[in-house]
């Protein structure tokens, strides 16, 4: 039974309720679940105050030939009707009431006395040291009602475009961060009395216990309408206990289908060409890598959304469903009820998939099917934690071994980070001796197609610039992206070839084929003025 059953069969067993307590208090019992939208108010024979106090509508103006009628409840005062009775009949007229339910006087009240709408501050991201922003945040959420204090939260971080929410026990207090651009930013302080209200809401929607000494995953999604359209926010929930209480991670993924383009992700035309030409095959295996945060899941669904035709079967494997995609199998992988990705590929590869995604190689047996389905005709996505495309081939060699097989199914590795660009208010300058002789050395044996457009000799470079509009002089996030093409030297070190199998080895042997580092990927967008040095350096 869904929740809408669930209340017409509470409201009609409150009514069946109120029917048998009006034969005991001799009144007429009316249902007035037909018409208690749509009936017109009476205005001017009750004031408000009155209507709240004894629990007492009108529903029927008197005058000419019609007659005195008032709705009461259970709680209305006898006297107080036998009081009415006496002073309408002195003057002749006709007067009668009706007893209702309780819900139905709730509905007739907010049509009386509509709730006000109150409208709060906006949350504001505090820069360093700014106590002041912290204690207004602070205050507007003590303002807030109960009722709507957790879906404020959540509504003014998709405001921000906040990626997460955190909410941390403190000694004294419970501070709440928000980060924006991939920055960790306090935003208020609260009491734990509100804690409790975000907590019970947590409980309650994703499904985690707040008594748990265990850390816990949970899910919930909610709508969020802002001018005059509507989105869907599917939420992450991790908690952990600690010293003074449960912690709460919230994960915001604004779901929005159109969005889940590779066009979008500010590739080069270079980039889009390789990974085209990679995806367009019917087979093979393909790994994204990088850690929590740098928009993994984003470019896999991007490639999914391209692949995703009639003519195509597309499985995903996820632990948990990040985004849901029109036309595509998408099976949730509960690791932690002992689920596995290994025996879940097995169980679709049934199916005969043309694309399987898996969410994430963790372990041994997860890569060796994943390898073995990408050699029998299936294009396989996956994700995979290392820090670079050159590291990736190092761990999985050391979780599989050296494996031929591995060799002819790997295709392409991707690493890739997310930076912050800078706003439109940035200011140029020209790059200092240190910066010039950093920069020249990260780049010297770049080809010259790449630095085309690029003069090494007069190096400028831009700062953020604060303003009311870009408080951090920064704009959103920019993908970086190293791309590694699986050639004929990189399948001699996966084959074991190549007797030194170590990172430095294998990305000498990638650059030396083409390959720009995420380091030189991230110096190149500093030089067209996309971002700065010191993002470069803090993310990379």
């Amino acid at each position: 039974m869904n929740e809408d059953e669930v209340q017409v069969k509470r409201r009609e067993n409150e009514e069946e309720a109120t029917r048998n307590r009006a034969r005991i208090l001799g009144f007429p019992y009316l249902d007035t679940r037909e018409f208690e939208n749509e009936i017109p108010l009476v205005k001017d024979l009750l004031d408000v105050k009155q209507m709240h106090q004894d629990f007492i509508i009108p529903l029927q103006k008197g005058g000419g030939e019609e007659h005195y009628q008032f709705m009461v409840t259970s709680q209305t005062p006898r006297s107080l009707i036998e009081k009415m009775r006496r002073e309408y009949n002195d003057e002749g007229e006709r007067v009668d009431f009706f007893l209702i339910s309780g819900s139905a006087y709730k509905v007739f009240m907010l049509r009386y006395d509509p709730p006000k709408q109150v409208h709060y501050d906006d949350i504001k991201i505090a820069g360093e040291g700014d106590s002041e922003t912290i204690a207004s945040v602070s205050q507007t959420l003590a303002q807030v009602s109960t009722e709507k204090v957790f879906d404020f939260l959540i509504d003014q971080a998709d405001k921000l475009e906040a990626s997460d929410i955190h909410i941390e026990n403190m000694r004294g207090e419970i501070r709440i961060r928000m980060r924006v651009d991939g920055i960790l930013h306090p935003v208020a302080n609260i009491d734990r009395d509100r804690y409790r209200i975000f907590m019970g809401e947590l409980s309650s929607r994703a499904n985690v216990s707040m008594a748990s000494n265990k850390p816990q995953s949970g899910h919930m999604q909610k709508e969020i309408h802002r001018d005059g359209a509507t989105h869907l926010l599917n939420i992450r929930v991790e908690t952990v206990p600690t010293m003074y209480g449960q912690d709460a991670v919230l994960r915001l993924f604004n779901f929005d289908e159109s969005l889940l383009n590779l066009d979008l992700l500010g590739l080069s035309k270079e980039e889009l060409t390789e990974i085209n030409e990679v995806i367009s095959h019917p087979r093979g295996l393909v790994l994204m890598v990088g850690p929590t945060g740098s928009g993994k899941s984003t470019t896999l669904y991007s490639m999914l959304n391209a692949l995703n035709t009639t003519d195509r079967k597309i499985i995903t494997l996820e632990d948990p469903i990040e985004y849901g995609i029109t036309g595509i199998s998408q099976i949730p992988i509960h690791t932690n009820d002992g689920g596995s990705f290994a025996e879940a590929l097995r169980s679709v590869l049934r199916l005969d998939p043309d694309v399987v995604m898996v969410g994430e190689i963790r372990d041994a047996d997860t890569a060796k099917t994943a390898i073995q389905a990408s050699i029998t005709g299936h294009l396989v996505l996956s994700s995979f934690h290392a820090n670079s495309t050159s590291a990736a081939f190092s761990r999985m060699i050391d979780l599989i071994g050296v494996n031929p097989i591995f060799s002819s199914s790997i295709r392409l590795v991707m690493a890739q980070r997310l930076v912050r660009k800078l706003a439109s208010s940035k200011k140029e300058r020209a790059a200092t001796e240190a910066e010039v002789k950093y920069i020249r050395e990260v780049l010297k044996d770049a080809s010259q197609d790449v630095l085309s457009g690029v003069n090494l000799d007069e190096i400028k470079l831009f700062d953020p610039v604060v303003t009311e509009e870009f408080p951090f002089g920064y704009d959103g996030r920019t993908v970086i992206m190293e791309q590694l093409i699986v050639s004929d030297d990189i399948q001699a070190f996966i084959r074991g070839d190549v007797a030194d199998i170590n990172t430095d080895a294998i990305e000498k042997a990638a650059r030396k084929n083409g390959m720009l580092t995420l380091e030189q990927k991230g110096v190149l967008a500093a030089l067209r003025g996309e971002t700065t040095l010191e993002e470069v350096s803090r993310v990379i």
